[in-house]
């Protein structure tokens, strides 16, 4: 171990924290993980992130830098679960030059923000933008087809003049279905729903969603010109792809129908076709002809995205610091199998405790691992120097924070999520390790409030997790295999270790959090 770290001894890595010993906090492990979790929810949510990343002078409007005239010449269209809340941050600052709007936004969302006390996050009574619900149960249909026709005619009809602001949010591929005619909604969905139950990669399948699509991989950008687009996104998406997030409506992009007829090939899906998406894959490609390409290079657009998984780690990180920890970010896109990275988390755990210079073995396994659950080497070697050298200094308790969107294989029926599994596991990983405040806490939230069909984000446990569970007569492997870590959560402690935000009103993924207390070392 080393020999691994005296390779990054000459990094300043804690420059941005500082080596004073943050203060010491009365509150228990659990409240401050759920306080910082508070904090990275609150940083990304729709009006917040609007409002931070659009500034209004007089009769003109920076966004990332780039000024645009406003002129009574505004147009909005938006698609996405957190849409509605950007929409009236948006007019609220801009209204003025508002001509109107539309947008594409989840069925019932208005009542439910309604009940939740949500307010500021409805357009008002006289708003000049106009709310079309659709998706329900997050998949396209047809009302959620008509919205994106309204969406489609109002950019056709801009001019060189006019400013057309798009808001993206995680959902906007199911609320802007657009087939290209003759294909059906239902014979679109049929074939993207037979990629992914083949194994499709999420960038196979995004190729063939744009190829089928009249308004996705950058066609309602083309359908807007020449107008201006500015495209304002919150992502959901690791790495923050652009032309992933909603499938990159306003990202200019070129889909060729060989690459299409690639990966419907490789699935063997090619001869089932419905002969309307035969039909249109057999067409000329429009992206070959010498006017379409000089339109796409004189299609003006910018996107910028206002919110991510990585803004809501600095947040969180923020507020640890304000709470007695250091803060510390391994990675923002971990992913994979969830078994894999409730292991990394407890090789973490042992690795900060550990009251002496941790076995070499901890830190060649977590190298090995960190590849299959989208670490990067570099990320798990900085972590680890870190993490010594707040040992060996004494820099006191350590906040280690990280997010991405891991997988759970399903083998079972009950009620659960990936943060609530992930947590489940983690507790046995922790297993015998020492209890909070001198032993490690783990939580792991969605932030969009909601961690599968339950009413919980996600959860907190400790290395006393097992233990608690056989006092309670709840058999932890039988939950973990029927998928039921809701209803085990539910049932230990009368709830007491689950994560209920309520309605968060936005998705950047989820956040990971290993709380690390200060360590007593043994000089030998």
């Amino acid at each position: 171990m080393a020999r691994v770290l005296s390779l990054f001894r000459h990094q300043p890595f804690l420059v941005h924290v500082g080596r004073r010993k943050p203060a010491l906090c009365k509150m228990s492990m659990d409240s401050r993980a759920r306080m910082v979790f508070a904090a990275a929810v609150e940083a990304v949510q729709p009006d917040t992130v609007v409002r931070q990343s659009i500034e209004r002078k007089q009769d003109s409007v920076i966004i990332n830098g780039h000024t645009f005239t406003l002129k009574h010449n505004l147009h909005l269209v938006g698609f996405g679960k957190a849409v509605l809340g950007m929409a009236a941050e948006a007019e609220r600052i801009l209204g003025d030059h508002l001509v109107k709007g539309v947008v594409s936004v989840p069925h019932g969302i208005q009542q439910t923000l309604q009940q939740n006390g949500k307010d500021h996050l409805l357009l008002k009574e006289n708003s000049r933008i106009r709310v079309m619900e659709g998706a329900k149960h997050n998949l396209p249909d047809t009302d959620a087809q008509k919205a994106a026709e309204v969406i489609k005619q109002l950019a056709s009809e801009l001019t060189e003049e006019d400013l057309l602001l798009v808001l993206i949010s995680g959902g906007g591929s199911a609320l802007l279905p657009a087939p290209i005619p003759p294909i059906s909604l239902q014979e679109k969905q049929d074939v993207t729903r037979k990629l992914a139950g083949a194994g499709a990669t999420i960038q196979e399948l995004n190729t063939v969603r744009c190829a089928l699509s009249l308004l996705k991989g950058g066609r309602l950008a083309h359908y807007a010109h020449p107008a201006q687009v500015v495209s304002l996104i919150l992502s959901d998406v690791i790495g923050d792809p652009l032309d992933f997030i909603a499938s990159g409506p306003t990202v200019p992009s070129e889909v060729w129908p060989e690459e299409v007829v690639s990966v419907l090939e490789r699935y063997k899906l090619l001869n089932s076709l419905p002969a309307s998406v035969k039909e249109v894959l057999e067409r000329p490609s429009p992206s070959r002809s010498h006017k379409t390409n000089e339109s796409s290079r004189s299609v003006r657009v910018l996107n910028t995205v206002i919110g991510s998984n990585s803004v809501a780690l600095k947040s969180a990180g923020r507020r640890a610091l304000e709470l007695g920890f250091r803060p510390l970010v391994l990675a923002p896109g971990v992913c994979g199998d969830v078994r894999a990275v409730s292991k990394l988390y407890g090789l973490l755990a042992r690795f900060a405790c550990s009251r002496e210079e941790p076995p070499p073995e901890i830190a060649a396994e977590l190298l090995k691992l960190g590849p299959e659950v989208g670490v990067e080497s570099w990320d798990l070697c900085r972590t680890m120097q870190v993490l010594s050298e707040g040992r060996t200094e004494g820099w006191g308790s350590t906040c280690l924070l990280a997010g991405g969107e891991p997988t759970v294989k399903l083998t079972g029926k009950g009620r659960g999520g990936r943060n609530q599994e992930l947590a489940l596991r983690v507790g046995l990983e922790l297993r015998g390790m020492q209890l909070p405040p001198t032993g490690p806490v783990f939580l792991s939230g969605g932030t969009d409030g909601q961690d599968g069909p339950t009413d919980a984000a996600g959860a907190i446990t400790d290395g006393g997790l097992y233990e608690e569970a056989q006092a309670q007569a709840l058999d932890v492997n039988n939950f973990l295999t029927n998928n039921d870590s809701y209803t085990f959560f539910s049932r230990l402690s009368a709830g007491q270790r689950l994560l209920v935000p309520g309605l968060t009103c936005t998705n950047v993924m989820d956040v990971h959090m290993l709380l690390i207390p200060p360590i007593p070392i043994n000089i030998g």
